[in-house]
């Protein structure tokens, strides 16, 4: 299986894994964006993924090319996240070789960065310095003479997925470790997902509802892993509230592409 193979299994493996509270899944869409929107862009961004097995690229351009090849759809972004996870991963082959490729990024990248940014809809914090949406960001970047891997420390305090690219790909290491440790398949996923949304606080539902309602969807999560709450009733709560851990799912998504490089078997 190539290193393109492993990264189209894993989009495909995170998003059909059921009950996985909040998110788009087999059985739930959100309004503007749907499974199918999930499944076309795991198919569309092949290209992209073999470019980046191949080293065809720097990091900027590669992610902004995922971005363009897969921003075709109504369904605005699926996985700006996990781009910003997979690519570098891809192209260093391994999470120690993610690292030297990240910590070698360049200002160019940083502006390529910015430009796949600005085709998406992510969300950001209202008194962000390097607001995306600002046209002058790019010339602060230049100013500073920030390369992506600047960027991304920048914004690791307020951004989970960011923060994977400081500390080594900590999260994406734990999550693929606890993949592992279940026997496989859809329930593998789910406990993973469970684990890390009990213990960390997503900044995707930071940036959206504040950090009050993340810690509380911690809290909750925390009681569905004791077994004193309903999974299926605290997915249709998120839901409902549109509470979407959309961090901790591009986390959980480079912790399948690692555990199937590792020999996992999703299919027991």
């Amino acid at each position: 299986m190539t290193r393109a193979d492993r990264a189209q299994l894993a989009m495909m493996l995170e998003v059909c894994a059921f009950p996985k509270p909040g998110n788009v899944d087999r059985c739930h869409d959100y309004a503007e964006t749907r499974l199918e929107h999930f499944l076309a862009s795991t198919i569309l961004s092949r290209r992209a993924l073999e470019k980046a097995e191949r080293g065809e690229g720097c990091i900027g351009e590669l992610i902004l090319d995922a971005v363009e090849r897969t921003n075709v759809h109504s369904g605005g972004n699926t996985h700006f996240g996990a781009f910003i996870l997979l690519i570098p991963l891809i192209c260093g082959g391994d999470i120690p070789g993610a690292c030297r490729i990240v910590s070698e990024t360049t200002v160019d990248d940083a502006i390529l960065f910015y430009k796949a940014f600005g085709k998406t809809r992510v969300r950001v914090l209202k008194d962000d310095e390097l607001d995306v949406n600002d046209p002058g960001a790019v010339d602060e970047l230049k100013e500073r003479r920030m390369t992506l891997y600047d960027v991304m420390l920048y914004s690791a305090r307020n951004d989970m997925v960011a923060r994977e690219w400081i500390n080594g790909f900590a999260l994406t290491r734990r999550g693929a470790d606890l993949l592992q440790s279940y026997d496989g398949g859809c329930g593998a996923v789910v406990g993973t997902f469970m684990d890390l949304l009990s213990t960390e606080p997503d900044t995707f539902i930071i940036k959206k509802h504040g950090r009050d309602i993340a810690w509380e969807v911690m809290k909750k999560a925390r009681e569905v892993r004791e077994g004193t709450r309903d999974i299926v009733r605290f997915d249709q709560e998120l839901i409902d509230a549109g509470i979407n851990p959309g961090s901790i799912a591009d986390i959980i998504l480079a912790s399948l592409y690692i555990a199937l490089g590792e020999g996992w078997q999703w299919d027991c």
